[in-house]
């Protein structure tokens, strides 16, 4: 396999795990995995959640994928690649900006600040119904979000937090993990 091969396997693997993480956290997540992922939206003060279960489970798969990659098929072990450049991506992202586990920053301005607050957004309900914003590196402009969350919530789709909205910036953070 050339190595133009390999890095195009690794791009579309990476591009098409925010596809299957959107997939995996609107009807998995939110749905009957909604067990492991329920303390991810609520507050607390605990290092680890249940929520961390789904990083286990998918760690293993993707081990599996470089064992299997690296004894029978190639561009498997290049797609498990990708999925790891995703997965860092994702927890410096979600778990180090948004939720700050690894640091306290919060950005003022450009796109980090966006995705912050589309995440936020996405925490802005209570319970697994409605909600917006199930991708982790894309994000949606939060004015469209916002709009799409006082449908929901008008619609009974949806109970959203009181405090979306409040404060300077629209987005308060409640909570460690909210």
């Amino acid at each position: 396999m050339s190595w133009l091969e390999a890095a195009a396997i690794v791009l579309a693997a990476l591009i098409g795990m925010e596809l299957f993480a959107w997939y995996a956290h609107k009807y998995i997540m939110h749905g009957w995995g909604w067990g492991w992922h329920r303390d991810h939206h609520e507050p607390h003060d605990n290092v680890l959640e249940k929520n961390d279960l789904f990083a286990v489970v998918f760690g293993t798969i993707n081990a599996g994928m470089y064992i299997f990659g690296s004894l029978y098929w190639d561009w498997m072990w290049w797609t498990a690649v990708g999925i790891t450049l995703y997965g860092v991506i994702y927890t410096l992202v979600h778990d180090g900006l948004v939720h700050q586990r690894y640091w306290k920053w919060v950005p003022r301005k450009g796109y980090a600040k966006r995705l912050v607050q589309a995440h936020k957004l996405h925490h802005a309900t209570i319970g697994k119904e409605g909600g917006v914003s199930f991708g982790f590196v894309f994000a949606r402009d939060p004015a469209k979000l916002k709009a799409e969350l006082k449908a929901q919530k008008e619609a009974g789709i949806a109970v959203v937090r009181d405090s979306v909205g409040a404060g300077a910036e629209g987005f308060d953070v409640v909570g460690r993990n909210l």
